[in-house]
């Protein structure tokens, strides 16, 4: 296994941590904030995931 499958593995894995929590904060009442700060973070960490695996 590449170093690239392992980084990709990890961030996939804090991707859906991020989707459980964004989803989490999205029904709690007053988290708006909170709820588009965890939601733009999940969304980078898949853009990166993402970027390596058509550039590796």
């Amino acid at each position: 296994m590449k170093i690239t499958d392992k980084i990709r593995f990890f961030l996939n894995i804090l991707f859906l941590i991020g989707v459980v929590a964004t989803l989490l904060l999205y029904f709690i009442p007053d988290s708006r904030e909170a709820f588009f700060y965890a939601g733009f973070t999940t969304l980078s960490i898949k853009v990166v995931e993402f970027i390596l695996r058509f550039v590796y």
